[in-house]
């Protein structure tokens, strides 16, 4: 039977074809497809005895097929169309029945995509009392000693899952970004704990790419914006425009969403764009929704940010204020490649060759495990640790060493100690495991601190950066006893 396959909110779905079928955002139509850039009866499918054609229905932008706007298209298997932004592929396949009418609009993924397309699935067991809340940040911790949390049944198989999937996932990127692990994996943790993450360094090392091969390993739609000085908010979130509806001639204003709609968003040099365009995206991270015209738009989930910031040695940077930092639960440098590194790159860049990345996990698996991060239990032993490091960066604290009152202005925040908490969480269950350490807050604390210790002018004058301070704090706070 013929049907139709297409993508929507970073889903596919086959639609099955038996007769006329009228496409647009309206209830009305038989495909009811609730996206803003399609008008409210946009196409039809029309059938002449064996063959298909779509042709326009009064839309406000017609039918585009390979790269022009066109009134009528004759289907033939393959045919690749596109309504709005949504992209249809006409194809015949054996497919199942319609489904009934409640379960018509789009919702959930194809049913009919083969084993070989589908992404791998983890089942992920929920905890008993967890809460199913997500909120952005979590809560603070009661004064009374928090119940241990008993890891849920079938956690050995769920996380042995994980871990293999991390391991795909790294060795999918691998295929076309030489090196960089560490990085990678810090951009995978951040993932799964609900963070964004800014990343510094020289252009030419593979960001771009690397978020972009992140987006199809872990199956999310991926967006790319270049920040220039002359950026405005409204290209960032999305602008209200005049439409005529072509059937009753009534004008309205209509929201078209900005590029910041997508799951995973590189905010490509962030710092080359003035502080009004950088909050409008900030503010997005924050909330994880857009107010525009009075109406609030959430904006999908999972959604991440992934900054990237020239150094603010080059000329034309506008520096990030420091409470608009403290949003990016990771700030991690790039470093050149290793000679063996680089020496790969040159030979791997320069003769033509192909890599495909394949589907390793999908958005739902993502998010379930983004609810099983929070649930992972962390002692009171470990949380203190945590607590003594972000307390140690405080000049005014009588914890602080006394390295950090002559070279620190200002040390990091309440929100620091709890991403080294999450970062330690999502670390272990990336890892296959479900206990945390203080090892594992050790582990992330550079990129969770480097960017919120703000240095004073005799650090500087000294040649001591937020790296060497951050170094020499793990080295003088000690892990609490743990009989206390």
């Amino acid at each position: 039977m013929p049907s139709l396959r297409y993508k929507f909110n970073n889903q596919e779905f086959t639609w099955p074809l038996s007769g006329k079928t009228r496409i647009g955002r309206a209830a009305e139509n038989e495909l009811c497809i609730p996206a803003s850039s399609l008008s409210r009866h946009h196409a039809e499918i029309v059938k002449d005895g064996d063959t298909y054609s779509v042709q326009d229905d009064g839309s406000s932008n017609g039918i585009l097929h390979e790269g022009e706007t066109v009134k009528y298209l004759r289907l033939r298997p393959g045919t690749v169309f596109q309504l709005g932004e949504v992209e249809f592929t006409f194809q015949e396949t054996e497919i199942a029945p319609r489904p009934p009418a409640e379960m018509a609009t789009p919702g959930l993924p194809s049913e009919h995509a083969s084993a070989k397309d589908k992404p791998l699935h983890i089942e992920l067991p929920s905890v008993k009392g967890a809460s199913e809340e997500k909120p952005a940040l979590p809560a603070p911790a009661e004064s009374v000693p928090s119940p241990v949390i008993e890891p849920p049944d079938k956690t050995a198989e769920t996380l042995a899952k994980l871990g293999a999937a991390r391991q795909e996932i790294l060795e999918q990127i691998g295929k076309i970004v030489i090196g960089q692990k560490e990085v990678i994996n810090e951009i995978l943790v951040a993932l799964f704990a609900r963070g964004h993450c800014l990343l510094i360094g020289v252009p030419g090392l593979a960001k771009t790419l690397m978020v972009r091969a992140l987006g199809s390993a872990v199956n999310l739609d991926t967006k790319r914006i270049q920040f220039t000085p002359d950026l405005m908010p409204s290209d960032i979130v999305g602008t209200d425009i005049l439409e005529e509806d072509a059937a009753t001639g009534r004008r309205e204003f209509r929201f078209h969403k900005g590029p910041i709609f997508t799951n995973l968003l590189l905010a490509d040099e962030i710092n080359r764009t003035p502080p009004k365009t950088q909050a409008a995206l900030l503010e997005a991270m924050q909330e994880r929704r857009v107010t525009a015209s009075g109406q609030t738009f959430d904006l999908p989930d999972p959604f991440m940010v992934l900054a990237t910031q020239n150094p603010i040695e080059q000329e034309g940077t506008y520096p990030l204020p420091e409470a608009q930092l403290d949003r990016f639960m990771f700030c991690v440098n790039l470093t050149y490649p290793s000679l063996e590194e680089e020496q790969r790159v040159l030979l791997e860049t320069t003769r033509e060759v192909v890599w495909n990345i394949e589907k390793v996990m999908e958005a739902q698996t993502i998010l379930h495990c983004q609810q099983l991060v929070r649930q992972v239990p962390v002692s009171e032993h470990v949380a203190l640790y945590a607590m003594r490091l972000i307390r140690a960066t405080r000049p005014e604290t009588p914890e602080a060493p006394d390295f950090i009152k002559r070279w620190v202005r200002w040390g990091a925040g309440t929100r620091a100690g709890q991403y080294l908490l999450l970062a330690a969480k999502a670390q272990v269950l990336a890892q296959g495991r479900f206990t945390v350490s203080c090892a594992d807050i050790r582990t992330h604390a550079l990129p969770v601190l480097r960017h919120r210790i703000f240095c004073n002018f005799a650090a500087a004058s000294e040649g001591v950066s937020t790296d060497d301070i951050v170094k020499r704090i793990l080295d003088s706070v000690k892990e609490p006893d743990y009989a206390k």
